[in-house]
C-alpha cells in the first residue's frame, strides 16, 4: 500500500456536530420545540469545533487499527459523505503551494463557511442551512491541500485534446431536453463515479458482503455492484451508464477499476473511452480517504488524480425523488428555447454552461 499523506485535518466525524441525519432533524424542528446545536447554527461554533476535531482524529490515527468484517475483509461498512469545500483544481493564484499551514487551512475553512453561510433571499430558491444541508452543518472539515487534485503537481486538470475539446463543445447545454445533462434528466446521479464533491445529494451507503462491495447513493438511487472475485469485465460491446466495474484488495485499500462507460455518459468531456481507478481506504474510525484516478487520452492529454476525505455520518439516507428535475426541466428548456430566439434575433448563439461534467 502505497505512503499517504495525512492530509485533512481532521479526518474523523465531528463529534460536537452529531452526524447528518440528527442534524437534518434537528434543524427542522419548529422553534421552542428543542435546543439547537451551535455548531449547526453556529458558524464560528461549527469552524472551531471542526478544527478541535482536527486535531484529535490526527492524534487518533497512530494508534488506530482498521477493522475486518468477519470474513476477513477490511471493513468499510457505513454511510459515507463527500463533501469539500476543497476546491478540485488548486486555484492558479497559489502556484506551485500544494499544502496550506494547519492556520492557513482553518482559514481558508472559515472563509468558504462564511460565503456558503450568507444567503440573499432575493437570489436563492430556499436556503440550505434551514434544513441542515449546508456543508458546515456535516462533518466536512479543514483540509491541508490546497486543491483535491494531487496529480499533476500543479494540482490542474490537464489540457484537453483536440477531440476532447470537441467533445466538450458538442456536449453544451441546448433548447432540447436530450441536450440536457443526464442528473438533470433523472438519467444518472451526480455522484459520478468518479465522485468529485457536489453541494448536496452527497450521501451514500457501503455494503459488504463474501466477493462483493455494494455503493447504494443517495442521489438518484443509483446503486454500484462490485465482484471481487477476479472476473473479466464486461465485452466492450456492452456499456452501462455507470460504468463496469471490478475491485480487489491490496491490503487496507480496495481498488476498483472501471471500463466500459456508456458513450452517451459524458463525464468532463470523457465518456466511453474513460479509464478509472478509485482506491477506498479506512484511514481512522470515521474517514474514508477516496482516491480516483482518471485516463482517456483521447480527452486529456495525460491521466489526473484527486484525493477526497470522506466523512462517516450516521444512518441513514434518504429515498430520492426526481421531482425538481421531472417538474424544472421542462421550465429549463422552455427559457433555453427563449434565450435561443433572442440570439437568433440578433444573429448569434444562445450562451450555455457544458453538461460534459454531470
Amino acid at each position: 500500500m502505497r505512503t499517504r499523506l495525512l492530509v485533512p485535518l481532521a479526518v474523523a466525524a465531528l463529534a460536537a456536530a452529531a452526524a447528518v441525519l440528527p442534524l437534518r432533524l434537528v434543524a427542522q424542528a419548529p422553534s421552542g420545540t428543542r435546543s439547537f446545536d451551535p455548531t449547526i447554527t453556529n458558524t464560528d461554533a461549527a469552524i472551531k469545533a471542526a478544527a478541535e476535531a482536527a486535531k484529535t482524529a490526527q492524534a487518533a490515527r497512530t494508534s488506530w487499527t482498521p477493522p475486518r468484517t468477519p470474513w476477513g475483509d477490511p471493513d468499510l461498512r457505513g454511510y459515507w459523505l463527500s463533501l469539500s469545500y476543497t476546491p478540485l483544481e488548486r486555484p492558479a493564484e497559489l502556484g506551485d503551494k500544494a499544502l496550506y499551514t494547519e492556520q492557513e487551512a482553518i482559514g481558508a475553512f472559515k472563509k468558504a463557511v462564511e460565503a456558503d453561510a450568507e444567503v440573499d433571499p432575493r437570489e436563492v430558491h430556499y436556503d440550505w442551512k434551514e434544513y441542515g444541508m449546508d456543508a458546515w452543518q456535516s462533518p466536512v472539515r479543514p483540509n491541508l491541500r490546497t486543491g483535491l487534485i494531487i496529480d499533476p503537481p500543479d494540482g490542474r486538470i490537464p489540457p484537453l485534446t483536440p477531440e476532447g475539446k470537441q467533445r466538450a463543445a458538442a456536449a453544451r447545454r441546448g433548447p432540447s431536453v436530450i441536450s440536457r445533462g443526464l442528473y438533470e434528466r433523472c438519467v444518472t446521479s451526480n455522484q459520478g463515479p468518479p465522485r468529485v464533491p457536489q453541494n448536496h445529494d452527497a450521501e451514500s451507503q457501503i455494503f459488504q458482503s463474501p466477493g462483493y462491495v455494494i455503493f447504494v447513493l443517495q442521489s438518484n438511487s443509483d446503486i454500484r455492484i462490485v465482484p471481487l472475485d477476479n472476473r473479466p469485465h464486461l465485452p466492450s460491446r456492452v456499456r452501462h451508464w455507470l460504468g463496469d466495474s471490478r475491485g480487489r484488495w491490496e491490503g487496507n485499500t480496495l481498488v476498483i477499476e472501471t471500463t466500459n462507460f456508456h458513450p452517451q455518459r459524458e463525464w468532463r468531456g470523457a465518456a466511453d473511452n474513460l479509464h478509472l481507478v478509485e482506491r477506498l481506504t479506512l484511514v481512522d474510525a470515521k474517514t474514508i480517504d477516496y482516491t480516483f484516478t482518471v485516463t482517456d487520452p483521447t480527452t486529456w492529454t495525460k491521466p489526473w488524480t484527486a484525493e477526497v476525505p470522506w466523512p462517516r455520518i450516521e444512518p441513514g439516507i434518504y429515498e430520492f425523488a426526481c421531482h425538481e428535475q421531472n417538474y424544472g426541466l421542462i421550465n429549463v428548456v422552455r427559457g433555453a428555447q427563449i434565450r435561443a430566439r433572442e440570439a437568433a434575433a440578433r444573429g448569434g448563439r444562445p450562451s450555455g454552461g457544458s453538461r460534459a461534467d454531470e
